[in-house]
């Protein structure tokens, strides 16, 4: 059972989240446009609601486009190179990927530990704000686990002699 949950988990973790995040900002935003525009009333909690939605489904995002390899890239470079290397380019710009989300994870824990030090809270919610400052390390963790997947991927791909999953186009 557990097995199961932690599939789904994998499959459609980062679309769930993204759903979640998404029809956050969209229905406060909504509500808060309504409330300025017919009531001449704004609140401050909505548009903080807003950006720190906005900030989860950044990174969140950012882990679903590594999954998918739906993130920026070059994809000249592999025009030049014959098929069966391919693998070893992907794999070395998701080690590339990968050294830069450690750095940056471990940056994005200063914040928290100064926000929790302090007790730093948000300016409308007073809610602490390290409960908005873990999107960016959550984020980051995400990703790292998108990556070692992507690698083991590629690499059993590599062994059984498949082609490297190269990613969905934006527009299929």
């Amino acid at each position: 059972m557990a097995r199961h949950i932690l599939q789904a988990i994998d499959r459609n973790g980062e679309r769930y989240l993204l759903l979640i995040f998404y029809t956050m900002v969209v229905a406060v935003i909504g509500v808060e446009v309504i409330r300025r525009f017919m009531l001449s009333f704004s609140s401050v909690w909505g548009e903080e609601i807003a950006r720190f939605c906005f900030i989860y489904l950044t990174w969140v995002g950012a882990s679903a486009a590594v999954k998918n390899r739906t993130h920026i890239r070059i994809d000249l470079i592999y025009s030049w190179v014959p098929a069966q290397y391919h693998v070893w380019l992907y794999m070395l710009a998701d080690l590339a990927t990968m050294a830069f989300a450690i750095v940056a994870f471990y940056y994005s824990l200063i914040p928290i530990v100064n926000a929790l030090s302090f007790g730093n809270v948000t300016d409308g919610l007073r809610i602490n704000r390290t409960f908005f400052l873990m999107a960016v390390p959550l984020g980051f963790a995400m990703t790292m686990m998108r990556l070692v997947q992507n690698f083991v991927r590629d690499w059993r791909d590599h062994r059984a002699g498949r082609p490297v999953f190269r990613g969905k186009k934006l527009f299929q």
